[in-house]
């Protein structure tokens, strides 16, 4: 390789790696705060990762300078660790979640809001239940209603943005924030 892809590789592999970091990180406060989950899902996200990875090896070949073999092995260091959380994270994320099995999707009298409404069961590691879902824009979503121990799902709209779930009152532009 000649030394200007290589030090591209050196540069852009820690930017990267710091980007991937911070869109990790909101994926885990929203996921803990329930709030729009805007981030790809964790498979792109890992993905992305590698290929980071990839980067900051052949960056490693960059000899211009001690800064940049520093930035080569931080970028090598931070991505391998991403990849061991997120591996770590879609293990328990899949063997505590269990299965989401797709029951009906509304949409508002307006057309302004869409739910997916979704079975959950845990099997032996936990309940099951009814799952909401408010959908966004692309990939965006946001878990808006969870029932447990309910095989069931009764929906009726109020008014264009207030739904009725098993008799329970949602109002979605308070959620939609």
């Amino acid at each position: 390789m000649n030394s200007k892809t290589v030090q591209f590789h050196n540069r852009y592999a820690f930017y990267f790696i710091i980007c991937l970091y911070i869109i990790t990180a909101y994926s885990l406060y929203s996921n803990i705060h329930n709030t729009l989950l805007i981030t790809p899902p964790h498979a792109v996200i890992l993905l992305l990762t590698i290929v980071a990875l990839i980067m900051g090896i052949i960056g490693i070949m960059d000899g211009s300078s001690w800064r940049a073999k520093l930035r080569s092995l931080l970028s090598t260091i931070f991505s391998i660790l991403l990849i061991l959380c997120l591996c770590i994270m879609m293990f328990f994320t899949g063997m505590f979640t269990g299965e989401k099995e797709w029951i009906k999707t509304v949409r508002s009298p307006d057309g302004q809001f869409t739910v997916d409404f979704y079975y959950t069961d845990a099997g032996a590691r936990g309940s099951f239940g009814i799952l909401g879902e408010l959908n966004g824009p692309l990939w965006f979503k946001k878990r808006i209603y969870y029932e447990k121990r309910a095989e069931v799902v009764n929906i009726q709209w109020e008014n264009d943005h207030t739904i009725l779930i098993n008799n329970n009152t949602l109002n979605l532009k308070d959620v939609e924030h």
